[in-house]
């Protein structure tokens, strides 16, 4: 009794979340920072070289939205079913949806939406191959929501399937075939950041029971170690092995960019690690941008993967 009174007596110390109207409140449900996630559409086109052409920048473009629409689905109707809960918990009270800026049946109602239009346009404006694989991420992510982020090992499956599956669907909608190099690295590269920002929040909340998301009682610090050094392992692998394939496609290049980023792309999975080692690698965004020279390793990557797509 005496601990939920003092529960009780902080909360109502913590300040209101601030007034906001409806559209605003959406909005923010929406979970705008998390859509810079969805700039991995690009992936399979700028793998196959085949970004630029005005029709490839459309489609891309398109798939974008929609892909944002969906995951702005699964927050809305996410927040709408964990709405009591996150009432009680100190920061998630603040989202629009437990504050009651944004009715719970409006949450409900705005994501059956977003989760209905989105596949059907791509549908009309895509390729039938496109909205299945939108309706299977939305699938997916709703089943997470109710049990799957209950689930050993399935929860990261899960999310890094979302990452994946991201990856894919630019190709996907162009009808780019994806090389089995590009699936590996991309799957595993996206289990590497995923395990890394599990073991961060587990590392972070030691001796903090309850104060994250419950599953992470469950796993050791030392299996989510276990998990992103074997992903970053078998990412690196497979990113040198498609460096190291001649493919019998002769090559013009000045210099052998395919060989040289691997340099740069074992760099940056090296210097991602230190933040993983330390339990800091929290959001991947976050990571990038914060460290400069992770960021600027980046650029390098990215110039000399552009070098040897266009076989410069």
């Amino acid at each position: 009794m005496a601990e939920t009174a003092l529960r009780e007596r902080t909360r109502q110390r913590q300040p209101e979340p601030p007034k906001i109207g409806l559209l605003r409140g959406l909005f923010w449900t929406a979970r705008p920072r998390q859509w810079v996630k969805s700039v991995l559409v690009v992936a399979a086109p700028a793998a196959a070289g085949e970004l630029f052409s005005r029709h490839a920048i459309t489609q891309v473009t398109l798939v974008f939205v929609l892909f944002t629409a969906c995951a702005a689905a699964v927050y809305l109707i996410n927040d709408a079913r964990d709405a009591d809960a996150d009432r009680a918990h100190p920061v998630k009270r603040r989202r629009p949806v437990a504050a009651g800026q944004v009715p719970v049946p409006v949450a409900y109602a705005v994501g059956a939406v977003l989760a209905v239009v989105a596949p059907a346009t791509a549908a009309f404006l895509c390729s039938p191959l496109t909205s299945a694989l939108l309706t299977a991420y939305l699938g997916m992510q709703l089943a997470y929501c109710v049990s799957l982020k209950h689930i050993l090992v399935i929860d990261l499956a899960v999310v890094t399937t979302g990452f994946l599956m991201r990856a894919m669907i630019g190709g996907v909608a162009l009808g780019i075939p994806l090389s089995r190099w590009f699936l590996i690295t991309t799957g595993f590269g996206a289990l590497f950041m995923v395990a890394a920002k599990r073991y961060s929040e587990a590392v972070q909340m030691a001796g903090k029971a309850g104060a994250t998301r419950a599953l992470l009682t469950e796993y050791t610090t030392g299996y989510l170690r276990f998990v992103w050094q074997l992903a970053a392992g078998v990412a690196v692998l497979g990113y040198c092995l498609w460096a190291l394939e001649e493919g019998g496609v002769p090559h013009t290049s000045v210099l052998p960019w395919r060989q040289l980023s691997m340099v740069a792309f074992v760099l940056a999975v090296l210097r991602y690690a230190v933040f993983a080692d330390r339990g800091t690698a929290g959001e991947p965004e976050d990571v990038v941008l914060r460290d400069r020279a992770l960021a600027l390793i980046g650029v390098v990557w990215l110039v000399m993967y552009a070098l040897a797509v266009a076989d410069w």
